[in-house]
């Protein structure tokens, strides 16, 4: 049966996974904000949704509040104080796997620790992940999804040293669907972050355990790096595209890129949805986005490009805009970014509403499943540039780039919308697709979500860089989109290459929808 648009009033959590968006709304329930329900759906992700996210990774925030003002949470970890050229020596490249891809402190814990000083909530720690540690310690069913990654990458991954084989292939063998993932490590490394607190992560006896696991295997990242950390609130970009407010992360993520794509596709007054003008419109911004994302995005430490002043430069923009050919797409393909992701969201009843996206970049990261302390550690300064200078070149300390970045919107009508994905590239094209969709062409949120889509570039391991799209179009778009120069790619039904979506809205009146994706394992929960 088709997924249906979720209504609610007093709360609501979209999550890829049902567990997480029940834990969530459980939390809700429980007296909890939007903010405390995120953090509970964010560990729960993380013992449920392996392949996708964990605490050894990253994590990105931006927050509406009751009274309308928004900001912004980055728990972005940089390289290691070691992390130099030195390291990589006659590499071409910084390894997608092993001890030399878990290069960058884990910055996901500090951003919840960051979200829950800025919110008015009281439960305590214990209630926030009791739902996350008891899926660990009895165990979880895999789901589809989880199944095909583990048998498609389990060559690659149980090479790597540490615990990966011991968790996720506990009879020498991938887990399948159905089979029941048990995580009892990760269960106690919870359980101290409720006893010891979140800080105990970066600067206490659970730093020291994380610490001497990282330098048994092989990680450069220290103890020192580990004390360094500290999550950072940049206040979010925002552009103002007809009758919207948008926000998304600042740099070192690719949010400034979602907020270009949908403000050049503003100006190019395209007609009806999914058709020609639509697609079209959209993949050609998206090219015109990437190109300067690609020259000028990274650690702002280290980049000076100020992303907020060409947003608020309305001719910038139409200059930018005006590059666009309304009937012949720009030669490509440009070099594309990878990634894994969970994006989810959360509301509540007094009007907080929540945009996170956390990941540990490749699927199960490096492949580093810390021996001690059940963490499955990032990947995520694989994508550095092993360069003396330029582009997101490795540093000790510099934040690498980012494909993550949560959406949110706030209509002149009052409404407040949280929305995003996983799909690295794919990312601020499932945006793009969605927003449109619902805000420009007044499609129904779960069908905004669930309807056919499109992908310019790769992602979830796919390398070409052809114009993919699902079955589901009038048959002739595909053959306008190929006569207008596109590289057009059939990708067959709904695939999850296409990401993870989700989205909640909530009306000036307190309304609540909610919308999840049926390429993922997800659900909306709400009351």
């Amino acid at each position: 049966m088709a997924l249906r648009t979720v209504s609610g009033r007093n709360g609501m959590v979209t999550a890829p996974h049902r567990l997480a968006a029940e834990a969530g709304l459980s939390v809700l329930r429980d007296g909890g904000d939007a903010v405390e329900a995120t953090v509970a759906v964010a560990a729960c992700l993380a013992v449920v949704y392996p392949h996708m996210t964990g605490i050894g990774g990253d994590g990105f925030w931006v927050i509406h509040e009751p009274d309308g003002a928004v900001h912004g949470i980055h728990g972005c970890g940089g390289a290691a104080g070691a992390a130099s050229l030195d390291m990589y020596v006659g590499l071409e490249a910084v390894p997608f796997r092993g001890p030399l891809a878990a290069n960058t402190v884990a910055g996901t814990i500090s951003g919840w620790a960051a979200a829950l000083e800025s919110s008015g909530g009281s439960l305590p720690l214990e209630r926030l992940l009791r739902d996350a540690i008891a899926h660990a310690e009895a165990g979880v069913a895999v789901t589809a999804g989880h199944a095909a990654v583990a048998e498609a990458k389990g060559p690659e991954l149980r090479a790597q040293p540490g615990g990966y084989a011991g968790t996720f292939e506990p009879e020498g063998r991938p887990l399948s669907e159905g089979d029941v993932l048990r995580q009892p490590v990760l269960a106690g490394t919870l359980r101290r972050l409720c006893e010891e607190g979140l800080e105990s992560f970066y600067t206490g006896a659970l730093a020291a355990d994380v610490a001497a696991d990282l330098a048994e295997l092989g990680s450069p990242v220290s103890a020192e790096d580990l004390a360094a950390h500290k999550a950072f609130r940049p206040e979010p970009l925002t552009v103002r595209i007809g009758g919207t407010q948008l926000w998304n992360s600042a740099a070192p993520t690719q949010g400034a890129a979602s907020l270009l794509i949908l403000a050049l596709f503003d100006r190019l007054g395209a007609g009806t949805a999914d058709g020609f003008d639509h697609v079209h419109g959209l993949a050609e911004a998206t090219k015109q986005a990437f190109l300067l994302r690609d020259k000028h995005m990274g650690d702002p430490a280290f980049e000076a490009f100020d992303w907020q002043a060409l947003l608020d430069d309305p001719a910038a923009l139409d200059a930018m805009a005006a590059r666009i050919d309304p009937a012949r797409a720009l030669p490509w393909p440009q070099p594309p970014q990878w990634g894994d992701t969970c994006w989810f969201g959360a509301a509540d009843g007094e009007g907080r509403v929540v945009s996170a996206i956390q990941s540990t970049y490749f699927e199960f990261g490096s492949g580093l499943v810390l021996p001690n302390t059940g963490i499955t550690w990032q990947n995520r300064g694989s994508s550095f540039r092993l360069a003396e200078g330029g582009w997101n070149a490795l540093r000790p300390g510099r934040k690498p780039f980012h494909t993550l970045n949560p959406a949110l919107a706030r209509f002149d009508d009052g409404r407040v919308m949280a929305y995003g994905t996983m799909g690295g590239e794919g990312q601020p094209q499932t945006q793009a697709a969605l927003f449109t969709r619902y805000a420009r062409y007044d499609a129904d949120l779960q069908e905004a979500i669930s309807a056919p889509r499109w992908l310019l570039g790769r992602t979830w391991g796919d390398q070409s860089t052809t114009l993919k799209l699902e079955d589901g179009f009038a048959p002739e778009l595909y053959a306008a989109l190929a006569a207008a120069g596109h590289a057009v790619e059939r990708v067959g039904p709904l695939t999850a290459m296409m990401g993870h979506a989700g989205a909640i809205v909530r009306h000036a009146d307190g309304r609540l929808d909610g919308a999840t994706d049926p390429r993922s394992d997800g659900g909306v929960a709400a009351w």
